[in-house]
């Protein structure tokens, strides 16, 4: 199960944005090239078709802009990721969560291919495509990817963020057709590994006001009929009434909350020793938490590139205990696909308001980048489509800089940092700039002005990640096996 996914409040932000990060991850033993692209309204389809399901959705006639990562091998669909439209709304897509029997024997997930058999109703593959064009907010991405899993189902559990300027909600689904959605509070921060994570729901507003919960309108009354709860007051729990508890998830699931929680909140909880409040093998790691500084993109990338540094569970230290290090699973793994944060900025005009930061590749080594979506095109080097490897692809070469750095971790490490901080601290300089051109020149053309600032940052960010893959294969080249000191000359 891939994928990690991390949540800002607007008041919990050091600038008053909503910040939606996700990093997609393949499967265990896959890679999967991504691409940046924007789909303008022409390429969008009227008639959708599921490429692993063959479910068919009538889409609306007047889809808007939006970006998007897709597969570059599209075998099995788009798996766009994210994207954000040119209302400055956004969705992820998606967290793989968990649910447990009594959720399954009550509304089972549609049926999984076998032979000839397809998967019924829809998934990650195709929940961008069919919702992000369409919506005017967050609230409204939430009712309208309800109504389309109520309508069809779905063979996969998952969790999806709908960011607007203002709101993040985060929707959960249960089963086949079942779901949950609740409002991050303004002044916290969700953290998601692959487990359902809501901890509390208020029916009485989900079936009211709706101002912090909605769900799926038969919830409340399915949830009792099945005796997942007896009561629906006050404490209600839906991870424990619909989530899983496993030993699996101790291992692959909460120890990344629990480090998360731990870096944003270090001093407000206890988290090693014997008498912890939490650790890494907690079921009641909070699910929003208010944190101890306001939080930047900076922070947000250095924790989604953990592989727990400063414990004894990380895998690359020369001093854990052995029998400790790595037996967790790292929120920067080998297999990331695509890491986008999404900041929507209150403070600026309607058309350079939003921006996607990303970074291909192992987060652990890799930069991330910010660009502009008021776009009808991305840069080359970003969406290069090549299905093998090629240093003319920023996830090609980010992947070839992970493979060699893991293995000579301790000579290129240095390299890595410098690489990281020269690529924030540019870019974040270049967006200041262009920003302020934005603003103080009256550009009245945006696209244009942004497709060109958007080249200058990837022309940018391709010199270094060169500059990086040379010292780093340096490094990795000295350390040969059959390296020889004496010269040959």
């Amino acid at each position: 199960m891939p994928c990690t996914t991390l949540l800002v409040g607007k008041d919990a932000s050091y600038d008053g944005s909503t910040i939606v990060s996700r990093s997609e991850d393949s499967p265990s033993g896959q890679f999967n090239p991504k691409r940046f692209i924007v789909v303008l309204p022409d390429d969008q389809p009227r008639e959708y078709i599921s490429q692993l399901s063959n479910c068919k959705v009538i889409l609306p006639d007047n889809p808007m802009r939006y970006t998007a990562f897709p597969d570059t091998c599209q075998k099995k669909g788009n798996w766009y990721a994210s994207g954000v439209n040119e209302k400055n709304v956004a969705m992820t897509a998606t967290e793989t969560i968990t649910t447990n029997a009594l959720v399954q024997a009550a509304d089972p997930l549609l049926e999984s291919p076998c032979d000839d058999k397809k998967y019924g109703g829809l998934s990650e593959e195709d929940f961008v495509t069919i919702v992000l064009p369409y919506i005017s907010s967050a609230k409204e991405g939430v009712i309208r990817f309800g109504q389309l899993l109520e309508e069809h189902g779905t063979y996969e559990s998952n969790g999806i963020a709908f960011q607007d300027e203002d709101e993040i909600w985060w929707l959960e689904t249960i089963g086949g057709h079942h779901w949950i959605a609740r409002r991050v509070p303004d002044g916290a921060y969700v953290v998601m590994p692959n487990q359902l994570g809501i901890n509390y729901f208020d029916f009485d507003d989900a079936f009211g006001e709706q101002e912090n919960f909605m769900c799926s309108s038969d919830l409340r009354e399915w949830t009792l009929d099945n005796f997942m709860a007896k009561d629906l007051g006050e404490g209600f729990n839906p991870r424990l009434a619909y989530g899983s508890h496993s030993a699996a998830d101790h291992v692959y699931n909460t120890p990344r909350a629990w480090y998360m929680l731990r870096y944003f909140n270090p001093r407000s909880f206890k988290w090693d020793g014997i008498d912890a409040d939490y650790k890494p093998e907690s079921d009641d790691l909070p699910w929003c938490c208010e944190p101890e500084h306001p939080i930047t993109i900076e922070d947000m990338k250095a924790v989604l590139s953990s592989h727990y540094e400063g414990t004894d569970f990380d895998c690359y230290s020369k001093h854990s205990d052995p029998q400790l290090k790595g037996m967790y699973r790292p929120i920067g793994i080998s297999r990331q696909n695509v890491t986008h944060f999404t900041q929507i900025r209150p403070y600026m005009p309607e058309e350079i308001k939003s921006i996607q930061w990303m970074a291909f590749g192992s987060n652990a080594f890799n930069a991330v980048a910010p660009f502009y979506v008021n776009i009808s095109k991305t840069p080359d080097y970003l969406a290069n489509p090549s299905k093998k490897p090629t240093t003319n692809s920023l996830y090609w070469t980010s992947r070839i800089i992970a493979a060699l750095s893991d293995a000579h971790f301790n000579k290129t490490s240095a390299h890595i940092e410098r690489y990281q901080n020269k690529v924030m601290y540019k870019c974040s300089e270049l967006i200041h700039k262009f920003d302020e051109q934005v603003i103080l020149d009256g550009i009245k053309d945006v696209v244009p002005f942004l497709e060109q600032a958007n080249q200058e940052i990837s022309d940018y960010l391709e010199e270094k990640t060169i500059e990086c893959l040379d010292e780093v294969l340096y490094s990795a080249s000295c350390e040969m096996k059959n390296g020889f000191a004496r010269s040959d000359n």
